[in-house]
């Protein structure tokens, strides 16, 4: 059995008071490790650590050459490590194979892109349009934020700190990162990928917890910026937090995503799709594509179809490379899916599939839910609220206003989804879709080079891409006068 602890100032280390809670696999309840809980002892050497760490010459003054040189180790070590943070993340959070190994895959992915963008970002540049001679010379220069304090969620541990701590390397900021207690294996096995990838103490500080470890971060005087991956509702507490001091704060909050299969559609491709959007991780995935919109002229044909293939998903043991969907990550989670599924039949709902507990083929220990979807509408609590579990809703429009009016009835808007074998005319509606991301033809794929976010409740900021990297940075304008008589600074005589 391991044991996660801290990382703190360039140390792996236990909590100052022997704090432990436990970690369980979700696909039998066994217990994984203990996981230290930091004292607020520890969050503040934390905290004061990477503050330390800002203001040391070593980091202010590392070329972005450099930087990017660690980004780059940091990628290469994961790869090199695959096979142990790929056994950790099926332990720690009910991933499956495929989706643990491609976890990992993205994660190294993500920090070299991160190293290529980091080498080749202008961190300042003049302005040639607002430089004037014998005038100004005018010089836009971006500068690290601070500290920040990093938040993220539980469903894919080891790519949210990725996604966090990537663009604080690249910019020079420094960071405490909180991981979810439920999964913290991967964020300190990270840690160890950062030591021995030459990332100088204090730079990058990871600890676990719960609202109380976050609160602390978030309210602390001497973090800049917050990035929170998360609920909308610990969102909205959080943005009041950082309000106080007006930090600055990028979310990456819920979502409810539509996913449109027009009548044109290929459907042997858009009913493995529509699967795929709303059970990838068991739903636990903040884009899942759980309002699907099916247009009624292909309604049933599709409906038939969906029904064939959702009885094929095999469920399964995590670690076996033939199961596809797993158990969702705690018995608290499971509670929480359960209930939707209940208080959806409650209300009337037609069931398609599933609606319950797996319970045969040895699953009946973990946290295994079957696939489920339901037939249902605008009234029904699901059309609006987020399950993070395998169930889907599915609503059958007529036309593509319709589509495009039942897609943004949301209070999210993180991404959605348009299914056409006519490019333009997919293209139009996803141009009106209300959400950050919209793929055509597809669903769940991201790109690090393209920002991600969301509108509407669903965030505030983007991550990756080149938007990422500058929610780490504040811009300064240097004005550097190229007037330099007393005469020529007729303005001076305003107050003579």
């Amino acid at each position: 059995m391991d044991e996660v602890k801290l990382y703190i100032n360039g140390e792996i280390r236990p909590s100052s008071t022997g704090e432990m809670v436990d970690s369980i696999d979700p696909s039998n309840g066994e217990l994984v490790s203990k996981v230290h809980i930091p004292s607020t002892q520890d969050l503040e050497e934390a905290v004061q650590s990477a503050k330390t760490a800002f203001y040391s010459k070593e980091w202010r003054d590392m070329d972005q050459l450099k930087r990017s040189e660690i980004l780059l180790k940091v990628s290469e070590l994961i790869k090199e490590r695959k096979r142990d943070f790929i056994a950790a993340e099926i332990k720690d959070s009910g991933s499956t194979f495929r989706k643990a190994a491609a976890d990992i895959h993205n994660s190294a992915s993500f920090f070299k892109i991160m190293s290529k963008v980091t080498a080749g970002f202008k961190f300042e540049e003049i302005d040639e349009k607002a430089t004037r001679a014998g005038f100004s010379k005018n010089t836009r220069r971006f500068e690290p934020i601070g500290v920040c304090a990093q938040i993220i969620p539980w469903n894919l541990p080891l790519q949210m700190a990725a996604w966090k701590i990537g663009p604080i390397l690249a910019t020079g900021c420094t960071t405490v990162l909180k991981s979810a207690v439920e999964t913290p294996m991967t964020a300190m096995m990270l840690a160890e990928v950062l030591i021995d990838a030459g990332v100088p103490k204090g730079v990058v500080n990871i600890v676990t917890g719960g609202a109380k470890e976050g609160a602390f971060l978030v309210n602390h005087k001497d973090i800049s910026k917050v990035a929170f991956t998360g609920s909308t509702e610990i969102g909205r507490e959080i943005l009041k937090q950082a309000a106080n001091e007006v930090k600055n704060a990028t979310l990456e909050l819920g979502g409810k995503s539509p996913n449109i299969i027009l009548d044109d559609a290929d459907l042997d491709i858009a009913v493995d799709a529509a699967l795929y959007a709303f059970l990838y991780h068991s739903g636990q995935a903040c884009t899942s594509g759980t309002r699907l919109l099916v247009q009624e002229g292909i309604y049933d044909e599709f409906m038939t179809k969906f029904k064939e293939r959702i009885a094929q998903v095999p469920l399964g043991p995590t670690q076996e490379k033939t199961t596809g969907l797993g158990p969702v990550v705690s018995k608290k989670q499971f509670d929480n899916v359960m209930n939707y599924i209940n208080k959806t039949k409650e209300e009337g709902a037609k069931l398609i599939y599933g609606g319950e507990q797996e319970l045969e083929n040895g699953l009946d220990k973990g946290f295994y839910i079957k696939p489920t979807a339901f037939e249902i509408t605008p009234d029904n609590t699901i059309w609006h609220e987020e399950i993070f579990g395998p169930v889907v809703g599915i609503t059958k429009f007529k036309t593509e206003d319709d589509a495009i009016n039942m897609a943004n009835n949301s209070i999210y808007g993180l991404a959605g989804a348009v299914w056409s074998k006519n490019e333009d005319r997919a293209l139009k509606i996803a141009k009106e879709i209300e959400a950050g991301t919209v793929w055509i033809n597809e669903y769940h794929l991201l790109n690090p080079g393209m920002p991600f976010g969301g509108y509407k409740q669903s965030g505030i900021g983007r991550e990756m891409g080149e938007e990422g990297i500058k929610a780490y940075l504040e811009v300064k304008h240097l004005w550097e006068s190229d007037c330099n008589t007393r005469e020529g600074k007729m303005w001076l005589d305003a107050i003579f």
